[in-house]
């Protein structure tokens, strides 16, 4: 999708890892919040990119922008309300990645409005956290299981459609490598990262 030089390929290490473990922790304390303590027992509801990281989901995220991390185990029988909980949690992942890509694209408007000189290396730093970000918080939506996108999908679903569908996840992977062999998830996800950059843009018209 992009020609990396060395430069880009070591800038955009901290996208990548921020991306995860943001992502991750998202899920993980909003689970605790609604009354799921399962991740802080299986020592998910941390920072440490350690408990986070899945090499080869790493490696996807970055030689085609869109990877995943180790899943976080929740309990929905732990929940008050186990279906909207549960649309809670899934939507916590992406929803921190997307203010984490705005914050970085914040944080470089004004390092330069306070006078920082912004070298390329930082630039690409800050770029690079808000392209893979942006990235995986779209990449988890799609209703394909078992990403983020299947959950919410499936809760909304009746519960004999529901079945059905999560009966796909054993199909997913396939699915998956199908659609990367096209230009089908492309021409899905890029008009997507373009609508989510118009509209930070104008947010940042409107804060700035």
């Amino acid at each position: 999708m992009f020609d990396f030089n060395l430069l880009q390929i070591v800038a955009g290490l901290p996208g990548l890892i921020i991306a995860m473990v943001i992502h991750e922790y998202a899920h993980a304390q909003v689970a605790v919040w609604l009354g799921d303590f399962t991740p802080r027992m299986m020592g998910r509801l941390t920072l440490n990119p350690k408990a986070h990281i899945d090499p080869l989901g790493m490696l996807a995220l970055f030689l085609v922008h869109f990877g995943w991390a180790k899943p976080v185990m929740i309990n929905p029988h732990n929940f008050k309300q186990p279906r909207r909980d549960d649309i809670l949690v899934s939507l916590a992942g992406p929803g921190a990645n997307l203010l984490m890509a705005f914050l970085a694209l914040v944080a470089l408007v004004l390092l330069s409005r306070v006078g920082v000189h912004i070298t390329e290396g930082i630039y690409w730093v800050f770029m690079l956290i808000v392209e893979y970000n942006i990235g995986f918080a779209i990449f988890n939506l799609l209703p394909l299981p078992p990403l983020d996108g299947s959950h919410v999908l499936k809760q909304l679903l009746p519960r004999d459609l529901a079945y059905q569908f999560a009966s796909l996840e054993r199909y997913s992977f396939l699915i998956l490598i199908l659609l990367l062999m096209t230009p089908v998830l492309s021409m899905i996800l890029i008009p997507m990262r373009g609508a989510v950059l118009e509209v930070f843009r104008t947010l940042l018209g409107i804060l700035f």
